[in-house]
């Protein structure tokens, strides 16, 4: 089994506005656009951080909740992506799975192809992987859960876990065919 992190806490400031909150022009929220890529790419539990405008994000999702999915907050998302990350990792209970697919909310062209081929390389819970986009590291990454809480607790400020990936040996995954993998900061 593995379960879907969709990190949604930050606040947007390039934006201007939580990205949690952020729809196309067609009207697509990118809130429930992620939360379905996780689910197509065969996720079986799914936890949605949420942190900025946590209330406004919240009412944009299923009332009530799918059994599949969960809404944690992340109270020190302002100190930067690390929070969101260690609060979603923390969550994660043994009976969601060997490992979680964790993605952010703002790479609107990752899709559920990309997230199907990342968790492919899955091999049990000591497993680490993450997309790369012409040999860019990116989004999402697959931990298994012996990293869930090593990992929660060693992330700090906006740079997530890229050292704890690069010291315990995380595998790339090319999806440059597939997306750029770029996340969108401004409209």
């Amino acid at each position: 089994m593995t379960a879907g992190v969709l990190l949604a806490a930050g606040g947007g400031s390039r934006m201007g506005t939580p990205k949690a909150l952020v729809r196309d022009p067609d009207g697509t929220s990118w809130l429930l656009r992620s939360i379905d890529v996780l689910r197509e790419a065969g996720c079986d539990h799914l936890l949605v951080v949420l942190g900025a405008a946590a209330d406004e994000a919240r009412a944009l999702l299923p009332d009530p909740l799918p059994d599949d999915l969960r809404v944690v907050v992340a109270d020190d998302w302002a100190t930067g992506m690390a929070a969101s990350l260690s609060t979603g990792l923390s969550a994660l209970q043994h009976d969601d799975g060997e490992v979680a697919l964790i993605t952010l909310v703002d790479l609107p062209d990752v899709g559920a192809d990309v997230a199907r081929r990342v968790v492919a390389v899955a091999a049990g819970p000591d497993s680490l992987a993450r997309a790369t986009y012409d040999g860019r590291p990116g989004h999402p990454v697959l931990m298994g859960r012996e990293h869930w809480f090593p990992a929660a607790a060693t992330v700090e400020g906006d740079a997530g876990a890229k050292d704890y990936l690069r010291e315990h040996g995380c595998v790339g995954v090319e999806c440059g065919d597939l997306a750029s993998g770029r996340d969108v900061d401004s409209r």
